[in-house]
């Protein structure tokens, strides 16, 4: 059975991918799945949050130790996913945020071997920062802490711009760029970071 491919969709907090992402769902062409790591987070916190609700944590633990106890078994755990609708010959949007080195690692070596279409989704910070302030449900400031980590990448297969082109406009473009055969080749030229131990 052939394998699925993934829509990599790089881009901030509230850049635009879900949007995207949504219109790609919506059109009738191909077939994709879109798994979006906010899912995850937010079954686990339902799960807590239901569970448990009188929960009173006797300590305060910080951000890092947080992460490494958590949030790090949830991404390999959606990384997982991916790779199971992969190989089940799935199509899949893949709609995250990788935010620091060791995530990003644990991608590579999850799903460096499969066919993705590594797409930049460009929105400048003034931009993000006015969206986050209209939505109300995002932290302002949230996008402008992941821009640089984000937007690294010297080379995308396809960049669409959320300022110039409404959601509907770039999921044409990228079913264009799927339909055309055109090689996807920048996520192969990614290469591991080096992560600081601290």
């Amino acid at each position: 059975m052939k394998q699925g491919q993934i829509v990599f969709l790089n881009g901030t907090s509230s850049s635009g991918k879900t949007s995207i992402s949504m219109e790609l769902i919506n059109q009738k062409e191909i077939l994709f799945h879109h798994l979006s790591i906010d899912d995850f987070f937010h079954n686990f916190n339902d799960l807590i949050n239901n569970k448990f609700p009188d929960l009173k944590p006797v300590k305060e633990l910080d951000d890092v130790v947080i992460g490494q106890i958590m949030f790090d078994p949830i991404i390999s755990m959606y990384y997982a996913t991916i790779k199971l609708f992969l190989e089940y010959g799935l199509n899949v949007i893949v709609d995250t945020v990788i935010e620091n080195d060791k995530w990003f690692n644990d991608y590579l070596d999850v799903l460096f071997d499969y066919p993705t279409l590594f797409v930049g989704v460009i929105c400048s910070r003034e931009e993000l920062t006015r969206r986050e302030q209209i939505r109300g449900d995002r932290m302002i400031g949230l996008a402008n802490s992941q821009f640089d980590k984000v937007y690294c990448f010297n080379e995308y297969d396809l960049e669409v711009n959320t300022e110039e082109l409404n959601p509907t406009e770039c999921a044409e473009k990228i079913l264009n760029f799927i339909k055309s055969d055109q090689d996807y080749s920048a996520f192969k030229k990614l290469s591991k970071r080096n992560v600081s131990s601290s």
